[in-house]
């Protein structure tokens, strides 16, 4: 029996599991950028960032940016040095676009490390207590996130 895919979705079984992969952590990340911008301007009593306007957008997409190096930095500490070879050759395939090459990073080491997700609820939690979001009631928010 065939997988089920959308029709503009490859049929590997690998290049499925590294989309859903890519797509977990893209969606994750973005809430940890979103939930800064939040937590901080609500901290600040400014107003919530706005979809369509430019600043915010620039403000989300640097807040991106500065988590995916963050979290790049911490998981690539303690690896190995075939697992950093394998590592830099991902990246050298996803492009120059940093973000893309970012998640492209973040996807392999999603698939090397067993406790990946643990690592990263840890790295976003001192991310977002760096940033000065208290991020307090957002503990677990992974646990919430993959039920739904």
């Amino acid at each position: 029996m065939p997988f089920r895919t959308r029709p503009d979705q490859t049929r590997d079984l690998l290049s499925l599991v590294d989309a859903e992969v890519r797509e977990r952590i893209e969606e994750a990340v973005d809430f940890v950028s979103l939930d800064v911008i939040v937590q901080t301007r609500r901290t600040r009593g400014l107003p919530l960032p706005v979809a369509d306007n430019a600043e915010d957008r620039r403000e989300f997409d640097a807040g991106v940016v500065a988590f995916l190096e963050r979290l790049a930095a911490d998981l690539i500490e303690g690896l190995d040095a075939e697992q950093r070879q394998k590592l830099e050759e991902t990246a050298s395939r996803a492009g120059r676009d940093r973000v893309t090459r970012l998640v492209a990073m973040q996807v392999t080491l999603a698939k090397q490390l067993p406790d990946y997700w643990q690592r990263f609820e840890a790295t976003r939690t001192r991310h977002t207590e760096e940033r000065g979001a208290s991020g307090g009631e957002r503990r677990g928010f992974l646990a919430r996130f993959f039920r739904g």
